[in-house]
């Protein structure tokens, strides 16, 4: 049953319960210009307290005005605005201050009655940025910034995001310099201003900024500039090898040859080298945020577990900014999205950040298939959930569930996996078309049908799964509606398109070496194939395979191993007891574990021996992976 907010106040009044007073609702955004520009000054200069200082100068008319912070984020997929850091709001108008009122059903849209005579507000308010990673992502140190246009504005409810034009300027803290898809209108000192651009293109313009800085051209004599925009912690992380340049000059080409087009006027990798400002990975049209480790360039052999990352992000400005689901799409930032499309706005993506990553070289061919098998080993043995439970189709609601926030049984609960999962698909997509078309057609064709086209337009063009449908079928036809909702919508491996591709998954007791990058980086000792848990290296359990051998036994995420078989825990020793047990079926492995401030000893009867996942050829079939993975 609807019930309106009247109505709910009047039922609220009926049964004596404490006074609740509706607001008006926010108005519904339309398609008409926004009379007048909003003018936007952002002081970035705190950097003792991680605060940015924005003033605001919106045009408006005597009457209601209702104020909005940014909530559902593109690339977030979510209501995730963080309205939680917005503090210090003022408002006045012909040099008065103006109460305002929070909608209490929708906190993010503020109130104000704007008075007669006035033909403007003026708005004031601090960006709390986060001082800790416990309260967020870092965005603020005293080497570099991070301002994302959505956390430092507010705008006016009742216009499409893209009909309302915005003038902005950033004051830096002194000497440093930025990276940003925005365009240089004039500069003083260090207060830079910037042409106007419609407010939906702003949020999409994030700056990166930084005392050390180094810009790198990774397009040159190209009419259409590509750069990599670095900020890092200190100026020895920003020294790239030639070597190292052409990898990431050979990605851009490696894009182009792909899909024939690209979707911007210019592009800039925003890049940081932190450990300090937290690290990310956030698209955008004419620029993506990307943030690692210092390390990058300086230990690159330690680090190709991250160099899918500038690939993934640069194909969303085709897949998700260009094409973007119809369900996805809306006319401002407080309108609701739905996710259902994102195992092809993510999933292929994830997709093509592993394939371009080897076409470019940031990865070699080896590297490639051994990323393969440990996603693949996800989606054969990993996620017991979608095995019973769940399928991929519901994960896309995962960005709205959880907001990426921890889970207790990650592997059984899904936790995204139209990103990876969505990979495992279009993997095979791709396999069944060569199969189909005897080796004529692949998933690079549908690239090209479906992405390449209206080369340099930035102009959003939204797409449905009867889209998706009818693109495979122009290039193979096939049944592919049905194709797609089955692995979408069933359950068990989706690992067809391994084998499809002449490889077979298999599980041996040593190692590959993206196994070891991956424990190197995420500082554990993977055992979800044998033990069915992984450790950290201060003996912390993360996620406990359901109904593996070590959640029969009682252990639970949460929980530490404080010693094995007697021994102080220590990750190789862990590993070695597997070993022994699987050598001396009379042995078992012995676990002190830590429960809250109770200690129990666990014994774990598993005899299996370790279990890492690695692709063999099938010899029996061609190997189109190797094409696949080719460079073009």
């Amino acid at each position: 049953m609807k019930v309106t907010r009247l109505a709910s106040a009047l039922v609220a009044t009926a049964f004596g319960l404490a006074s609740f007073a509706a607001l008006a609702d926010v108005p519904a955004p339309q398609d008409v210009p926004y009379q007048g520009t909003l003018k936007i000054s952002v002081d970035a200069t705190d950097l003792a307290h991680r605060i940015f200082r924005v003033h605001e100068v919106m045009p408006a008319q005597p009457g209601p005005l209702t104020l909005l912070y940014p909530q559902w984020l593109p690339g977030n997929h979510s209501p995730s605005g963080p309205i939680d850091k917005l503090a210090g709001l003022v408002v006045t108008a012909n040099g008065k201050v103006l109460p305002w009122t929070r909608d209490t059903l929708n906190v993010y849209a503020f109130h104000v009655e704007v008075p007669q005579g006035a033909s403007n507000v003026e708005v004031d308010f601090q960006f709390l940025s986060p001082q800790s990673t416990h309260e967020g992502r870092v965005v603020m140190t005293p080497e570099m910034l991070n301002l994302q246009w959505n956390a430092n504005t507010l705008y006016p409810a009742g216009y499409y995001s893209r009909r309302i034009m915005a003038e902005t300027s950033v004051k830096f803290p002194a000497g440093w310099q930025f990276g940003s898809a925005l365009e240089v209108a004039s500069r003083d000192g260090d207060t830079v201003n910037f042409k106007p651009i419609s407010y939906n293109d702003l949020v999409d313009s994030p700056i990166y900024a930084g005392k050390y800085f180094k810009r790198v051209d990774l397009d040159p004599g190209a009419k259409t500039p590509v750069h990599m925009d670095i900020v890092a912690d200190a100026p020895k992380y920003l020294e790239i090898t030639p070597a190292q340049l052409k990898v990431h000059q050979n990605l851009v080409q490696q894009m182009y040859k792909m899909y024939g087009a690209h979707h911007y006027d210019h592009y800039d990798f925003l890049f940081s080298l932190s450990d300090k400002m937290s690290g990310n990975g956030l698209e955008h049209h004419r620029s993506s945020e990307d943030g690692v480790g210092t390390n990058y360039f300086t230990e690159w052999d330690k680090n190709a577990v991250l160099r899918d990352l500038l690939p993934h992000e640069f194909n969303h400005s085709w897949d998700g900014k260009y094409r973007r689901p119809a369900d996805l799409w809306t006319p401002n930032f407080n309108v609701a999205m739905q996710d259902s499309l994102l195992w092809v706005y993510e999933g292929q993506t994830q997709f093509w950040g592993y394939v371009m990553a080897a076409r470019s070289g940031l990865w070699t061919e080896d590297q490639a298939r051994d990323m393969l098998a440990f996603v693949a080993a996800t989606y054969d043995k990993g996620r017991p959930g979608l095995a019973s439970w769940r399928n991929i189709q519901d994960t896309t609601n995962d960005p709205i569930i959880a907001q990426r926030a921890p889970l207790p049984y990650r592997n059984y609960q899904g936790s995204e996996d139209y990103y990876s999962g969505g990979q495992m698909i279009w993997l095979d997509v791709d396999a069944k078309l060569r199969d189909l078309s005897k080796g004529k057609h692949s998933i690079d064709d549908f690239g090209k049908a479906f992405f390449g086209m209206d080369n340099g337009s930035f102009v959003t063009n939204t797409y449905t799964f009867d889209d998706v449908v009818k693109t495979l079928n122009g290039i193979e036809p096939f049944d592919w509606a049905s194709y797609l909702r089955s692995h979408l919508d069933g359950h068990g491996p989706l690992i067809g398109g391994i084998e499809g591709h002449g490889w077979k998954l298999v599980y041996t007791d040593q190692p590959s070496p993206a196994v070891k990058a991956v424990e190197a980086h995420r500082h554990f000792a993977d055992l979800t194939y044998s033990l069915g848990l992984s450790v950290g290296k201060d003996g912390m359990i993360g996620d406990v395979l359901w109904d593996g051998p070590a959640f029969k036994a009682g252990i639970s995420p949460g929980m530490t191993v404080v010693a094995v078989n007697g021994h102080d825990y220590d990750g190789d020793a862990l590993k070695d007891a597997v070993t022994a047990a699987a050598k001396d079926q009379s042995q078992g492995i012995d676990l002190l574990v830590k429960d809250f401030d109770q200690y129990k000893t666990v014994h774990v009867d598993y005899h299996g021996g370790l279990k890492y996942p690695h692709l063999v050829r099938d010899s029996s079939k061609p190997d189109t992976l190797a094409d696949l993975l080719k460079a073009r």
